[in-house]
Formats: structure tokens, C-alpha cells, sequence
């Protein structure tokens, strides 16, 4: 039985690493509740590469050196006492397009087991396309293309570097905080997350999701 179920669960990895996830769980939950959402699927290659950078910046900068976890961040994590994220990137898609939102330990533990075995099989750029096609930008606005449009008019081919480091800052509260209207806590975030795009960009952290 254990066996048919890694098999099952290395079975939909190899899926989605080749076929676009059409909805997650949470998004299937906001639509429902809010009867309709903004989203659009846009390949990587559609994407200005700064706001792939500002993303890592933002929420993973180790993202091309660990293999899934970020051991240095979970320590630090646990050093401040549990007040500050360790998820990575690859953590959250899993947490995302594979199961739910929530803190049960049934969650986290799948969430474990999946991880390493989705690192093993996706590429890391195929990691933060689908990370930023399916992350929520705005109460019903889902992925980096839709986000662009609402909050600046442009695709998400065309945003500049001080664009993307505000859609990255308003990221992981997006319902409360503005990409549009930043506040004073989005503004310095923001300068921040470009500056920490253009310092992976230079030593090499981006390497692994740019060709």
C-alpha cells in the first residue's frame, strides 16, 4: 500500500512537471467564493526575468543552492522563535498545487515527503513558473500575469524592475498589502527586493531558473 502511494505521488510530480496545473485547491476555493478570480497562465519565457529575480529575492534567496529546504533558514527561523517564514519556494508550490493551506502536522508531513521528490524531477526554473502562476497577488488575482495587469495596466513580459519589486513585496500578505498604493513597509520592502534581484543576479543565486 505504501509503495502504490509513492508511486502515485511520483506519478502526478512527473505530470505537472510537463502539464500546467489548471487550478489548485485554494484557488478552486476562492473562485467559489468570490465567484469569479483574475487569472491567466503565461510561460516563463513571457515573463521579464527581473521579477523572476525579485520573487527569489523575496521569498527564497538560496532558492538555486538547496534541494528543496533551507536549512540555514530554518534554523534561523527557529533561533527567532518561530517568527519569521522558512518555506521555500518549492516548499510553497507543493504546500499549493499539491495539497491545502493550513498547519496540520498531516499537511506538513506530505508537504516533507513531496518536496524532495518534486526537486528530484522538476527543473528549478519549471519550480518558479509554476510558483508564479499560481501565486495570489490580490483578493482573486492569481499569478504574476494577472497581478501585472491589475496592478499596472502592462503584461507580465513588460514590468520594469521597480514593478516587479513591488509585486514581490506585497508577497506572502497580499490582501493586505498594495502593489498600486504601496505603503511605507511595501516601499522599503520593495527597494530591498531589488536590490537583493540585482545582487543574486551578479553572484550567481539566479543561474539555475535563467537560461
Amino acid at each position: 500500500m505504501a509503495g502504490l502511494a509513492v508511486m502515485l505521488i511520483i506519478a502526478v510530480v512527473a505530470f505537472f512537471a510537463v502539464f500546467n496545473p489548471p487550478f489548485t485547491p485554494y484557488i478552486l476555493s476562492e473562485g467559489r467564493r468570490l465567484g469569479d478570480i483574475q487569472r491567466e497562465w503565461v510561460d516563463i519565457e513571457r515573463i521579464a526575468p527581473v521579477m523572476g529575480r525579485s520573487v527569489v529575492a523575496a521569498e527564497d534567496a538560496n532558492f538555486c543552492l538547496h534541494w528543496g529546504f533551507d536549512v540555514s533558514a530554518i534554523r534561523a527561523a527557529i533561533a527567532d522563535g518561530g517568527n519569521r517564514g522558512a518555506s521555500t519556494v518549492s516548499q510553497q508550490v507543493v504546500k499549493n498545487v499539491f495539497l491545502w493551506h493550513g498547519r496540520s502536522w498531516l499537511r506538513k508531513a506530505l508537504e516533507a515527503a513531496i518536496t524532495p521528490v518534486m526537486e528530484a524531477i522538476w527543473p528549478k526554473r519549471r519550480i518558479l513558473e509554476v510558483y508564479m502562476n499560481m501565486v495570489e497577488f490580490d483578493e482573486g488575482v492569481f499569478g504574476v500575469e494577472a497581478a501585472a495587469q491589475h496592478y499596472f495596466g502592462v503584461s507580465a513580459a513588460e514590468l520594469t524592475a521597480s514593478q516587479a519589486a513591488r509585486l514581490a513585496a506585497i508577497l506572502p500578505d497580499p490582501k493586505g498589502r498594495s502593489a498600486s498604493t504601496p505603503s511605507a513597509f511595501v516601499t522599503r520592502r520593495a527597494a530591498s527586493i531589488r536590490d537583493g534581484a540585482a545582487t543574486i543576479r551578479a553572484d550567481g543565486r539566479a543561474a539555475c531558473f535563467e537560461s
